[in-house]
């Protein structure tokens, strides 16, 4: 069985699952910031960026799955 080369720009599953903890962290933050400031702006984003980030870590676990 041969292994699928990676292309350029094509994210490992670790990867994406690391990007999608960080993104999940960020976002944390920024509603966070939000919340304390008021921002309801600042708080969408935060809440924006949690989601993406667990997107990520989903597709990396899919990733996995279907090595």
């Amino acid at each position: 069985m041969s292994r699928r080369r990676k292309t350029p720009g094509e994210k490992t599953p670790g990867e994406d699952k690391t990007e999608g903890a960080m993104d999940k962290a960020k976002g944390r933050l920024k509603e966070a910031t939000g919340a304390l400031s008021g921002d309801k702006v600042k708080k969408a984003e935060g809440r924006s960026d949690q989601r993406r980030g667990t997107l990520k870590e989903k597709k990396g676990h899919l990733k996995d799955l279907f090595k």
